[in-house]
Order: C-alpha cells, then structure tokens, then sequence
C-alpha cells in the first residue's frame, strides 16, 4: 500500500495550526511544539491503528499517554519521529509538517525529539561519555562543541562521577539516566519517554520520574507513555488516553482512570 501525502487542511483548520505551531504571528506562550489534526494511520494489512486523532502540546507541557496494549501509543511516537507517516491528517513537530518536509531534512527534525526507551539502547562498549558524545559525533558535530554539551548534560542527571564507567558497571537506574542524557545533548525541544520505567523497581522508578520533570522546569516538552498508574495518579499531569486508536480522554491533572 502506498501512503499518501497529508492532505491540506481547510482553510479554518490551516490557520488554527498556523497559530498553534508558531507559522504565525503568536505569543510564544500559546506555541504548540505537537500538533495531530484529524490524524488516522492504517497499516498495510488492513488495522487501524489511530482513527481520527487530535492532539496538540504546548510547548513546557508534561503528558501522560496511557492505555492498554495496542491501544495505538507506540504508533503515535513513531508518527511524531517519522518513523511511519500518517495515512490521512497532519503531524506537524515544532512548525513542521512531517508529510511535507524532504527527506534531508527529516534528520535535522528528529533532533528536536530526545527518545528514551524502556531498555535503553546503550552501547556496551562504550562508556557513559562516549555514549552521550556518540549522539553527536553522528550528526557531524565539531569537536569542540561535544565535550562542554556531554559534560554538561552529565551534570543534569547526575552521573558526572560515572562518566568513564561501561553500561555494565550501572544500575539500572545510572543506564536509564544516561539514556535522558543521551536524550538530552542536542537540545531536543521535545522528549518522548517510552515506558520508561518499565524495566526500575519502584523507588528508582521515582528517581527517574523526579529527573525528567526537573528537565520539563528547564522547559523541554514531555511526552510519557506508561503504564503506572500509580505514578500517573500521584503526580496530577495532564493525561492523554488512548483506546483503539481513538484518543478517549485528555484531562488536565488528571489520574490513570477516569475518576466519575
């Protein structure tokens, strides 16, 4: 099957994004780094795995994603990476709409996006340093520019004593905080955070939580798909729930579940 290219909106909606997005003239308060409108994703064999979704995230907003398994969260995270593009509808990232932008340019919006993953995707032969520069080293960064961001990103999430350490001389805590660093070095206007606790006990799970809304103060964009709901209910963020690839409820301080 073919996708096709997002179709353009109507003349109401093109401007609602235009607003939202920061193409036009906006209070930066009002600015939205995530804008779906109208988005459905059909796979090749038939499934839908997002029916008609609307979603837009001001920039400096915390959201929870939560739902049950293959209620269409890790769809929606490969939709916002261009990992896959959207069947029908719009995914615009920080003023821009994936279906639209060419393909040398699709690197250059992935690095606005920071991703941590629940197993952290660590290189083992690396050290925690070398981890964090190799993010760079990637996208052709100077130099002289890698050592002053590793180190400082180092410093955020505490491990600036475990720099020269191998993944396997971590925690799994220390891993997962060196995949935020990782995340982190390029100054991403968005995190997308995919269960990331999922693999911590309980009280390093805490720890984790406690980093990342220290880094949304510093006014990076969180987007969180868990299935914890204690951790959901106790912090009171705004949530976002998903369910057969239609968007349920969005609430701000919210719980896991609905609370009638």
């Amino acid at each position: 099957m073919t996708l096709t290219a997002a179709p353009s909106p109507p003349e109401a909606a093109a401007s609602l994004l235009d607003r939202l997005t920061g193409r036009a003239r906006a209070p930066r308060a009002e600015r939205a780094v995530v804008v779906l409108h109208d988005v459905t994703k059909r796979y090749p064999n038939g499934k839908e795995a997002l029916k008609d979704v609307d979603l837009v995230v001001p920039e400096g907003d915390f959201v929870f994603l939560v739902g049950p398994s293959g209620a269409g969260k890790s769809t929606l995270m490969k939709l916002l990476i261009r990992d896959e593009l959207a069947t029908k509808g719009v995914v615009v990232i920080d003023g821009a709409d994936l279906a639209r932008i060419p393909r040398r340019r699709v690197p250059k919006v992935r690095r606005k996006i920071g991703i941590v993953f629940q197993d952290f995707k660590l290189l083992p032969r690396k050290s925690v340093w070398e981890n964090v520069a190799f993010a760079l080293e990637v996208t052709g960064t100077p130099r002289r520019r890698i050592r002053p961001a590793v180190d400082s990103v180092l410093a955020v999430v505490g491990l600036t004593g475990q720099a020269q350490q191998l993944p396997t001389q971590l925690s799994g805590g220390e891993q997962q905080r060196t995949a935020i660093a990782r995340a982190l070095v390029h100054d991403p206007r968005i995190i997308i955070a995919d269960e990331p606790t999922g693999n911590l006990d309980p009280v390093i799970s805490w720890e984790i939580i406690q980093l990342l809304l220290r880094i949304n103060e510093l006014g990076v964009t969180i987007l969180m798909a868990t299935h914890d709901a204690e951790v959901v209910t106790a912090l009171r963020k705004r949530v976002v729930a998903l369910e057969d690839g239609r968007i349920i409820r969005d609430e701000m301080s919210a719980a896991y579940h609905r609370e009638d």
